[in-house]
């Protein structure tokens, strides 16, 4: 690893819609042994009273911070699309200049029009160009090839119901354009019990979530160090 990465703070953007625990998990780890000389530099939701806005608000020193809805921005002009939307986020988070993008909870699928900005390979009209692509990694709660998209926990917990599946997990993986396809990061199985709630097992995946996307994020940042090393 070069000398030049090692003094140079890790810069890190979150996209949110919901309450924020695994962001919260995130903050917690920033500039520990878990998450060392790191920084979560802006969070991005695209819901108004995601919890997870306030959580950056309140966390020391508070992170800044940004909206936007996708059908208030799509009604505000008719001629806009959801392609649009999405380059609109891209100008948002390469503002920031993060190292690394992380879905932690976003509940929107990211079109090719946002992934080519973030990428560098076209650039955002009155934006500075990408140089170095930003590598975007996403949490999802299901096992690696199944359950993919939305609604996986409810539909994990049936098929155990239906004794399809005898246990599950979550993965962090990168963020391609096919929805959830991308190479996991990192995988972690949760075991499943027979006669346990929905929410009991909810709650176990979640803390399973807390760990595992501080650790990929890490993972991430880390080949991220070694390329620059190589290039320095």
């Amino acid at each position: 690893m070069s000398d030049s990465y090692q003094g140079r703070e890790r810069r890190i953007a979150v996209l949110i819609s919901g309450s924020g625990s695994n962001l919260q998990a995130l903050i917690d780890a920033q500039n520990t042994p878990a998450l060392p000389n790191a920084r979560i530099v802006a969070v991005v939701s695209n819901r108004k009273a995601a919890y997870g806005l306030t959580r950056a608000l309140q966390a020391n020193p508070p992170i800044p911070t940004a909206y936007l809805g996708l059908q208030p921005y799509l009604k505000a002009d008719p001629s806009r699309t959801r392609q649009d939307y999405d380059r609109e986020i891209a100008r948002i988070v390469i503002n920031e200049k993060p190292d690394l993008v992380v879905l932690a909870g976003w509940m929107h699928i990211m079109s090719e029009a946002f992934l080519d900005i973030v990428s560098g390979e076209k650039q955002l009209e009155g934006a500075e160009k990408v140089t170095r692509p930003i590598p975007v990694i996403n949490l999802h709660p299901a096992l690696p090839g199944a359950f993919d998209g939305a609604h996986a926990i409810e539909r994990v917990y049936e098929a155990f119901q239906k004794g399809e599946i005898t246990h599950s997990g979550a993965m962090v993986h990168r963020v391609i354009k096919e929805v959830d396809r991308g190479a996991p990061v990192m995988v972690k199985e949760v075991e499943m019990i027979a006669g346990e709630p929905i929410e009991a097992f909810e709650e176990r995946l979640h803390k399973t979530e807390w760990e595992l996307i501080v650790q990929a994020t890490a993972k991430v940042l880390d080949e991220i160090a070694a390329l620059e090393g190589q290039h320095s």
